[in-house]
This record gives structure tokens, C-alpha cells and sequence, in this order.
């Protein structure tokens, strides 16, 4: 080997040892500066935290709640932590879990915004409507959405929530010919989304009569139908409101749908809703308004199937109001007191949406006169206040006498709708699809749990059940 050559792998042996001793210290010190970042954020967590007691956890993996668990494992906590108590994540991140009614008071009361980091994955499918909009934008959206949901806007949609009702029970009776166990959520959930489509833009057809796939996926492959749709549906639309005559007839129809209202509204009021803004609207709606729906039907279902005795109460009240074969309408969703008790019954021990998180962007004081600074997550578990055995005596047992009209109960201790100012806009379209879907299964068919496959609830966005909802389905004669 020449001078030259053995110079130079000399010379590049030397470069990369120096960049090697170089990278070493820089990854040193990077291992250091995270290392007293996490420390220090740790720190201030646990004094934060520090007036709520919470069970033992890692320094580093928190309280390493298996998958699946969450919601057994915050009901484990009631006993020991009243109110509330600090729930770790990792070692530097934590989040305080409330399941007390003056705790959820309070925090529904103030205006802090929603956790970001539990709600953003949500943003490419659905952009940011309600749901997660915070500060003045919401609060523009939020009025000029309230009318959409106003009861003269509301009462046609019971008849299209009868028929997507009445297209699913058709299906069940072919079905049950076959096998009388059915698992119901994915059934459902293209039900609620069929209403949900023809009450958000007057949808043609019926996505529960597609031929989509039928392994598990037709739920899924509706919604994305439903999401590709919408663009188009708002262009066209908004183009047909342009021609003067057009407008009129729309102006007559006796059903405005949901995205008529939003461009009325833009136009009277000289509002800046652009077609993004419009698009993330309408998705919120159909997001929100089909996924929680068919979340409460399957558990209402689910509840019904395992208490019979009320199951058949219900039906004797409605075979009252319908058994002629008159049709359902409006006038007949607020002479159903017993079912209505028992749906609300089923909605607290299995509440659609588990919870909510907010990020207190002021320091708070709680009425037991713990507090927490500004900064800190706070997790509003639902599930956990509906089971809290200070707030509901027996919370496992179900017993709809607990709404019964001389009930007394705290304000905030039934939330399946969540309260203040950013409770659920559409919590009376709920409620009405809710009591449509079980007055009419309840008048063509009996419900029996299937003994060998008990759901197991689970949080995701809507309370799921980690094996799904099987139910027995008896036609009646």
C-alpha cells in the first residue's frame, strides 16, 4: 500500500472516530436534557397531584392499566379515592379521573377546552366541527347550529327513524329464520347511520340494502360511503340554492335536512362557513349522530334482553299506544313514561360516550377544597359516576324506578349527554331515535341473552362491547 493511500485511511479512520466521540457526547447530552426534562416534569405532576391519593404506580410505565380494562379498572378506585384520583400514564404524564357529581358540576360549568391529544386522530376523518372545536369559533358554530335541532325541525325525522328502523327488523326476520342469535351493533350502527344520512342530506336509498360486505366490515364501508358522499352533496346543494326558484322549493319542503339549515343559515346571517367548514359539520353530525346512537340501542337491547320482567312492561305500553299498526309519530315518544324510564336506566349503567377530557386552562378549586393548576388533564368518566355506589345505591342492579317522575337526584349524577354548554346538541334526536328503535323491536320481537356470550364493555369513543352484543331474537306472533 502506498504512503498515500495508507495516509489517507488514516486520516478517514481518525474523521470517523472523532464524529463517532462526537455523536456519543451529543447523544449524551440529549439522554441528560430528556432525562431532567422528564424529572422535572415529573415533579411538578406529583405536587400538582399531591392533595388526591391515587393506588401505587411505576415511576416510569404508570399504572399499567391492561388493554381493555380501563373502565373496571377506575371502578376498582371508587371505593378507596372518593371524587376523584390522579390516574398515571407514563412516569411524566397523568390525568385525574373525577366520578363525582360536584366535581363534574364544576368542571362542565367553566370553558376549558377539550384534551387535544384525545380527540386529534379524529381531525383527518371528520375535520373540526363541534365536537372539536374550542373557544369562540365553537361558540359561533354552536349557535348557528342550534336551530337545526329545534322540535319543529325534529319531528319529521321520526318517520324516517321508523322506516331505517322498520328496513332492520325486516332483515332480522329473514335472519332469525336461520339462527336465532344475532350479533347486533354492526346491524345497528348501519341502521342509526341510514337515519343519520337521510336526516343530514335527504340521502336516496338505504345503506342498509348496499351490497356491501358482510363480514364485519358493512358498517365501515357505509361510513366511508357516507364521508365521500358529502363533498359532492354540499356542491351540488349549494349551487341549487343559487338559482332563485330552486330556493323556494327548498324553503316549502316539509323536511329541511340538516345541511339545508346550515346554508340557510350562512345565507341570512352573512356567516363565513366555507365549504370545509360546512363538510367538517356535517361529518360531526353523522359521526356523532349514528356511532353514539347505535351504541345506546345495542346496550338498551342488551339491558332489556337480561331484565324480561321490564322488557315486558315495555312492551305491554307500547302494544298500548301502537298494536293497532298505527304508525309512530311524535305525539306518541312522550306518552312512553315506563320505556323512557328504562332507557335512561340502561343509558346510566351502560352510557353511550364513557367520558370526556378537559385541559384546565385555569387553576381550579374543587368544593372539598382540593385544587389542581392550570395545564392539568382531567378525565370526566361518566361510566364511573353512573356505578359510583355514593351516587347510585346498587348502581349494578337495574332498577328504572330511579327515574321515575318523584325522583330526586343530584343534577350532574346522570350525564349521558354530558351538561353545561357543551353538552350534546343533539341529545333530543338521540333520545327520540332511541325510543322509535325500541317500541317498534319491542312489538315484533323478544329479546333473550345469549348465555354464552356476555358482552364485555369497553371504552373506545362509544362504549363497545369487547365480544359484541349477541341477543336471542324471538318473533312474536
Amino acid at each position: 500500500m502506498s504512503v498515500f493511500a495508507l495516509s489517507s485511511t488514516r486520516f478517514l479512520i481518525g474523521n470517523i472516530y472523532e464524529f463517532l466521540q462526537v455523536a456519543s457526547v451529543l447523544s449524551l447530552l440529549l439522554l441528560l436534557f430528556k432525562a431532567a426534562q422528564f424529572y422535572l416534569q415529573r415533579q411538578w405532576l406529583l405536587r400538582a397531584t399531591q392533595q388526591f391519593p391515587s393506588p401505587p404506580s411505576h415511576w416510569f410505565f404508570g399504572h399499567k392499566i391492561p388493554k381493555d380494562r380501563e373502565l373496571q379498572e377506575v371502578l376498582k378506585q371508587i371505593v378507596n379515592f372518593p371524587s376523584a384520583y390522579p390516574q398515571w400514564i407514563w412516569g411524566s404524564k397523568v390525568r385525574l379521573q373525577v366520578y363525582d357529581p360536584d366535581y363534574m358540576k364544576l368542571i362542565l360549568g367553566r370553558s376549558d377546552p377539550k384534551s387535544h391529544g384525545s380527540y386529534r386522530f379524529l381531525a383527518p376523518w371528520i375535520g373540526y366541527g363541534l365536537l372539536l372545536l374550542n373557544g369562540q369559533p365553537w361558540f359561533q358554530h354552536r349557535r348557528m347550529l342550534t336551530p337545526a335541532f329545534h322540535h319543529d325541525i325534529l319531528k319529521p325525522y321520526v318517520e324516517i327513524m321508523a322506516d331505517s328502523v322498520r328496513v332492520m327488523l325486516d332483515k332480522w326476520e329473514q335472519i332469525v329464520g336461520q339462527d336465532s342469535t344475532l350479533e347486533l351493533f354492526q346491524h345497528i350502527t348501519l341502521m342509526t347511520l341510514d337515519t343519520i344520512m337521510k336526516c343530514a342530506f335527504s340521502h336516496e336509498g338505504s345503506v342498509q340494502l348496499d351490497s356491501l360486505s358482510s363480514n364485519g366490515r358493512q358498517a365501515k364501508n357505509a361510513c366511508q360511503l357516507a364521508h365521500d358522499h358529502t363533498d359532492q352533496v354540499i356542491k351540488s346543494r349549494r349551487a341549487q340554492l343559487q338559482d332563485e326558484r330552486e330556493l323556494e322549493k327548498v324553503k316549502k319542503k316539509r323536511k329541511l335536512d340538516f345541511l339545508d339549515i346550515l346554508l340557510f343559515a350562512r345565507m341570512e346571517n352573512r356567516s363565513s362557513l366555507s365549504d370545509e367548514d360546512l363538510r367538517a359539520e356535517v361529518d360531526t353530525f353523522m359521526f356523532e349522530g349514528h356511532d353514539t346512537t347505535a351504541s345506546g340501542v345495542s346496550w338498551i337491547f342488551y339491558a332489556l334482553a337480561t331484565h324480561p320482567e321490564h322488557q315486558q312492561r315495555c312492551r305491554e305500553e307500547v302494544q298500548s299506544l301502537l298494536g293497532d299498526g298505527t304508525s309512530i309519530t311524535w305525539e306518541h315518544l312522550d306518552k312512553m313514561p315506563y320505556t323512557t324510564m328504562c332507557i335512561k336506566e340502561a343509558l346510566r349503567i351502560y352510557p353511550p360516550v364513557p367520558g370526556v377530557s378537559r385541559e384546565l386552562s385555569t387553576p381550579v378549586i374543587f368544593p372539598d377544597g382540593r385544587s389542581l393548576p392550570k395545564g392539568i388533564t382531567v378525565v370526566l368518566s361518566f361510566y364511573a359516576l353512573h356505578h359510583n355506589p355514593s351516587v347510585w345505591p346498587n348502581p349494578e342492579v337495574f332498577d328504572p324506578s330511579r327515574f321515575a317522575p318523584e325522583a330526586s337526584r343530584h343534577s350532574h349524577s346522570f350525564l349521558p349527554f354530558s351538561a353545561g354548554a357543551r353538552n350534546c346538541i343533539g341529545k333530543q334526536f338521540a333520545m327520540n331515535e332511541l325510543k322509535v328503535a325500541v317500541a317498534l323491536t319491542l312489538l315484533r320481537f323478544e329479546l333473550l341473552p345469549d348465555p354464552t356470550r356476555i358482552p364485555v364493555p369497553t371504552a373506545r369513543l362509544v362504549l363497545k362491547s369487547k365480544n359484541g352484543v349477541h341477543l336471542c331474537l324471538k318473533k312474536l306472533q
